[in-house]
């Protein structure tokens, strides 16, 4: 069910947990960007050219567990989607589930030293899988929404459109969009401060809070899913 309540429910929601997550990553985990690979890429050329950088490693194999995350994820929902199923709830609580291991792994690493321990790399990877994850219930089942996880693009339109407004040439369709990317925008923002506090103050531990973000997405997408089919069986 999509309604214009609906859409700012999950617009919001999974852009505070994008915000959340990589910014609980990028202090936690030697700067690992786990939804952002063109911040790895920089991260590894910095570390290339400088050998001290230990968590190199880190950065190199976040890039094909970003990877592995989306391409799961999409034969995930294809197979959900061939059956008839929940497609959106289960992708979400594949999700749900990744980012559980990275909290549990994160919490088994703690305190993060110096150097990467195989429960920090374990860590790191399960939540960049988990953001690849999120990046591709973004563009295969959420279409209608703006980009949750990338705000480059995002800024960008919203600029634009802002400009259009002021200059007296934006169509009927302007200011809806210009509120769509703005609260993408906002929640994003607010995502990243909190997960920096909140990682300071509790560690990895933290995570429950996207956590119980996924377990409310998938309740609302179920009592959705349950009003739909309410009606078709209605006489």
């Amino acid at each position: 069910m999509t309604t214009p309540r609906r859409n700012l429910q999950q617009a919001t929601g999974l852009a505070f947990l994008a915000g959340y997550v990589d910014t609980l990553g990028f202090v936690a985990l030697f700067g690992l960007f786990t939804a952002h690979v063109t911040g790895n890429f920089i991260l590894i050329g910095a570390a290339l050219a400088d050998a001290s950088q230990m968590s190199i490693l880190l950065k190199f194999l976040a890039f094909p567990a970003f990877i592995a995350g989306v391409a799961g994820a999409r034969l995930f929902i294809v197979a959900i989607e061939r059956r008839g199923g929940p497609a959106l709830a289960l992708a979400l609580s594949l999700q749900l589930l990744l980012l559980a291991g990275f909290m549990v792994f994160g919490m088994l690493a703690a305190p993060v030293g110096a150097a990467v321990s195989p429960y920090a790399m374990t860590a790191g990877l399960l939540g960049t899988a988990a953001m690849g994850v999120h990046s591709a219930i973004s563009r295969l089942l959420l279409t209608q929404l703006a980009p949750t996880s990338m705000m480059t693009g995002n800024v960008t339109q919203i600029v634009i459109d802002s400009i259009d407004v002021l200059r007296g040439v934006a169509d009927s369709g302007t200011a809806a969009r210009c509120m769509k990317f703005f609260w993408t925008i906002l929640a994003f923002g607010i995502g990243a401060i909190a997960a920096a506090f909140a990682y300071r103050g509790y560690g990895f531990i933290a995570l429950l809070a996207p956590i119980l973000i996924l377990s409310g997405l998938i309740v609302l997408d179920r009592i959705d899913a349950g009003r739909v089919s309410d009606d078709a069986v209605a006489p």
